[in-house]
């Protein structure tokens, strides 16, 4: 039942003979860490046209820009 309320926005307040011991508040609303995500694949498409990479391809790729970052 204590949960519903914080749920819905309300303050909870623990007594003990008409003194406040602790107040329970609901979290209040994160921001997003990060924008939004690049689109990887356009990206790709962008770069390499409709050229397909087999899988040897793709490890030479990761290899080569390791060293990148």
């Amino acid at each position: 039942m204590v949960s519903r309320w914080i749920e819905e926005g309300e303050e909870v307040r623990i007594t003990k003979r008409g003194r406040v011991l602790a107040r329970i508040i609901p979290e209040a609303p994160g921001k997003p860490r990060r924008g939004k995500l690049p689109d990887f694949a356009r990206r790709v498409r962008l770069i390499l046209g409709n050229t397909r990479v087999n899988a040897r391809q793709s490890e030479e790729l990761r290899e080569y820009w390791k060293g990148e970052r």
